[in-house]
């Protein structure tokens, strides 16, 4: 039996969700997070990384470690399809799909999650993968009730990047089986002509016309934050549902911090 999705079960019983994301491609970070017992999954960030295949399968493995947390990928869109499936039955819990313009982007999505089963009115079919039958060598198949109710529990969360994805946002926000929604600033900014303006008054209204729709709608609206401090107007207006900060940025900081410590005039100075 597979591990319980926790993230499906903190929006199923209306409970607040903290993530983080990861972008290095090495399964000890995803040890380092699941160690610290700070946050209820983790996202993968593989349109902004590398990956492999055999990677994806190395990704569950390690994230089975932690029953308390799940895991999300993140995908670009022309890889849509394909990467999702393939993470799905690695073991990822959660989907998180970029590069929506339209509704029917939306269904689409929930489409190649889903079983194809009459009721769910999925594309996603018999496989012998790592998740789903152990490569066929457990139960031969992923053609059983509980397979086909696990891909009924993936979190589907959906990137509003695009000014197509606002314009048709009351539509979008409508589809049955959208989990999550989140912003993303910076390709609506470029999508407005306003390469970079993710401080601006347009950007910043589009965040919370977005927020306060998802939350009339009740689907859940996550926002990221590079430290909690950020979220907190967030919080104020319903959100509790945050991924913050990500690897490759701490590292990042700390570097910088070191910097300001003065080690480098230091040595300069030797």
């Amino acid at each position: 039996m597979s591990k319980v999705n926790i993230l499906r079960k903190l929006l199923n019983e209306g409970k607040p969700s903290l993530g983080t994301h990861v972008m290095t491609p090495w399964m000890g970070m995803f040890e380092v997070v699941g160690n610290s017992g700070v946050f209820d999954y983790v996202e993968y960030v593989s349109e902004y990384s590398s990956w492999t295949l055999p990677m994806l399968d190395d990704i569950g493995r390690t994230m089975e470690l932690f029953p308390n947390m799940a895991v999300m990928i993140k995908i670009e869109e022309q890889a849509r399809g394909f990467l999702a499936q393939r993470a799905i039955d690695s073991g990822f819990q959660s989907v998180l799909f970029t590069d929506i313009r339209s509704a029917e982007d939306v269904r689409e999505c929930v489409r190649l999650v889903r079983a194809e089963t009459p009721e769910a009115g999925g594309l996603h079919g018999n496989n012998q993968r790592r998740h789903s039958g152990g490569y066929g060598a457990i139960r031969g198949s992923s053609a059983t009730e509980d397979w086909v109710k696990e891909m009924n529990d993936i979190v589907i969360a959906i990137m509003i990047e695009k000014k197509g994805a606002m314009d048709n946002l009351e539509e979008i926000l409508s589809v049955k089986g959208v989990d999550m929604v989140q912003f993303g600033a910076s390709d609506y900014s470029i999508s407005i002509g306003k390469p970079g303006n993710v401080q601006g008054t347009e950007t910043q209204k589009a965040e919370r016309d977005m927020v306060k729709l998802a939350l009339k709608k009740g689907i859940a609206p996550r926002v990221e934050a590079a430290k909690l401090e950020d979220a907190k107007a967030f919080y104020d207006m319903g959100v509790r549902h945050f991924c913050i900060g990500n690897d490759i940025k701490v590292v990042s900081e700390w570097c910088k911090q070191q910097a300001k410590g003065g080690i480098k005039s230091l040595l300069a100075s030797v």
